[in-house]
């Protein structure tokens, strides 16, 4: 894959943002490179507080949706919350459920079956709810486009309240009230909240309709947190303060479910970060809505009981580790089924998995288009043809590219940077032709572009840059991890890590003299490749022997701290490299 590497050259005066605050001009320059401009957007950032949350009533709906479940509690209905199968749905049915049941109301939860119902509140639902006595539904995560399942429940004499947080279709559901900030008339400041956040600003006025004090809601910031981290919102603003005041609160919770999953992984509570969140807490609980039913994610957190919890969370491990398994094993021949065929010449992949899970197309087509820098549709075998999932890249709207393509598909929905569809199997040539022709890629658009922070030398390092280098967290979309660069370190040595050997230590010196081990957990084996066939094998034995073989190279890294027994050593963690 080609990648173009640009150094971020915003201007500002470094030294007085350095001054005034009391970090380093490297801070200062980092913050200037995020796009914070004023004084007061960088106090925010470098002390995210309680102060930069925003009022629940000032979300459209919000007082209106707890006023009627009130009404609701005081005459004893039914009430059945609708939540979703990934993390943030089970998240967010939580949070809805525990404040409701605290609240005295008569209240349960279901959730829509990944591969029978697909996303969302859905007609068998509300029938099952009909069913049941349930009066009323209330949703999280989703809703926002159930238009025919809410005229079919209103049909039934039911009242529907929505919670959602997902982009808005052009006719909205007659819901008895629709709690969303991206509606055009929701006042709310900050529209980049995901389905917990936006069920915890509820939760905050469930409680105060019930006569409880808002701050009973304070302990479900740890949850918004988790779920903000795993469904990727940006980490600005309002979504920054939830992450850090949520990663306090988790540190500090009681919680049997959050303890025990922790606990199955092997990971402290006490210093859990949002990359665990994101790469470790949040696939466990989204691996039961993949390949069983999210309910037992929602029964993890309502846990009241260490035993229970940590049998739930034992399970959740497992099958992570099932998933993981599976997704590996379709990488595998996902990767072949492209090096070895004409579709590595395609600006857009599009593959058939035939004995892949369905739920796992959307990893798999994830980690295509980080490998191939190209837009991935993985389609697998479903009852009625082919259904599949796509993930592209920014200068390239997959949801626009698919309304082109509409006539070889039976069913597609989605937005720029992800998608589903369903065809029939005969389709697939030609849709994937069509899609090709129509693509309008060029090979820059096909070229990685890496932003760099600044140009560093391994001397420009200190124990207390990195350490000074945490004020920045929590880290993820909108506010990733810091990157630096170097060219032409000398390579002094190379050993092969991990079970596999796919991984690599690198000890590396910069033109200043300075000595550093620079680890590689990138695709090692293609790193290996590239090195024999530049180099040749007896330049890579000398390395692997520790010699000077005269390899250069250069790297965009960050710098972390290696500590071990009571020894603590500087470190490079390489994200990139060129030879």
């Amino acid at each position: 894959m080609k990648e173009k590497w640009m150094v971020k050259n915003r201007s500002a005066d470094f030294k007085a943002i350095a001054a005034r605050f009391g970090v380093s001009e490297v801070i200062a320059r980092l913050m200037v490179n995020r796009g914070l401009k004023t004084p007061e957007e960088m106090g925010a950032y470098l002390h995210p507080d309680k102060a930069q949350l925003h009022a629940p009533e000032r979300l459209k709906d919000a007082e209106k949706t707890a006023g009627i479940l009130m009404e609701k509690i005081r005459a004893g209905e039914r009430i059945r919350i609708i939540g979703d199968y990934d993390v943030d749905g089970v998240v967010s049915t939580y949070i809805l459920m525990q404040t409701l049941t605290e609240c005295g109301a008569a209240v349960d939860f279901a959730i829509p079956e990944r591969v029978k119902d697909g996303y969302g509140l859905n007609l068998r639902l509300v029938k099952e709810a009909k069913e049941a006595g349930v009066n009323t539904l209330l949703t999280c995560d989703n809703g926002i486009s159930a238009v025919e399942q809410t005229a079919y429940a209103k049909a039934c004499g039911m009242t529907v309240l929505i919670t959602d947080h997902h982009e808005l279709p052009a006719t909205l559901p007659d819901a008895d009230a629709i709690v969303n900030p991206k509606q055009e008339d929701c006042h709310y400041p900050y529209k980049g909240l995901c389905g917990a956040a936006v069920a915890y600003k509820v939760a905050e006025l469930i409680y105060v309709a019930c006569g409880k004090e808002r701050e009973c809601a304070e302990k479900f910031v740890a949850f918004a947190a988790i779920a903000t981290v795993c469904d990727v919102m940006d980490l600005t603003e309002e979504n920054r303060a939830i992450v850090s005041m949520g990663l306090i609160a988790l540190h500090q919770s009681e919680n049997p479910g959050i303890r025990a999953i922790c606990e199955a992984n092997g990971i402290c509570c006490e210093t859990l970060n949002a990359y665990q969140l994101g790469y470790v807490v949040g696939p466990c609980i989204n691996a039961t809505g993949r390949l069983e039913t999210a309910e037992r994610g929602v029964r993890l957190l309502l846990s009241q009981d260490a035993e229970e919890a940590g049998s739930i969370a034992a399970k959740l491990k497992e099958l992570n580790d099932i998933r993981k398994d599976m997704t590996a094993k379709g990488v595998k021949e996902a990767v072949a089924q492209v090096e070895n065929s004409e579709l590595l010449q395609d600006k857009v992949l599009v593959l058939l998995l035939r004995d892949c899970h369905e739920s796992l197309a959307g990893i798999i087509a994830g980690r295509l288009r980080e490998r191939y820098n190209r837009p991935v549709i993985v389609l697998t075998e479903a009852e009625e043809g082919l259904k599949g999932s796509a993930r592209s890249i920014p200068q390239y709207s997959m949801f626009e590219k698919l309304t082109e393509c509409g006539q070889f598909l039976t069913k597609y929905g989605g937005h720029p940077m992800a998608a589903g569809l369903s065809l029939p199997e005969e389709n697939l040539v030609p849709f994937r032709q069509a899609l090709n022709e129509r693509c309008g890629l060029t090979e820059e658009d096909l070229t990685l572009k890496i932003s760099i922070d600044a140009v560093l030398a391994l001397s420009g390092l200190s124990f207390g840059l990195v350490e000074e280098l945490s004020v920045l967290e929590p880290h993820g979309k909108g506010n990733e991890k810091p990157v630096f660069a170097e060219r032409n370190l000398k390579v002094c040595g190379m050993t092969a890590i991990g079970k596999e050997r796919k991984m690599f230590r690198f000890l590396m010196e910069d033109a200043y003299g300075t000595r550093m081990d620079a680890l590689y957990f990138g695709d090692g084996e293609a790193l290996e490749q590239e090195m024999l066939s530049r180099y040749g094998k007896e330049t890579v034995r000398g390395m692997y022997r520790g010699q000077d073989m005269g390899v250069r190279m250069s790297v965009i890294y960050y710098p972390s701290i290696n500590e071990y027994r009571d020894t603590k050593k500087l470190q490079i963690v390489i994200q990139h490299v060129q030879m």
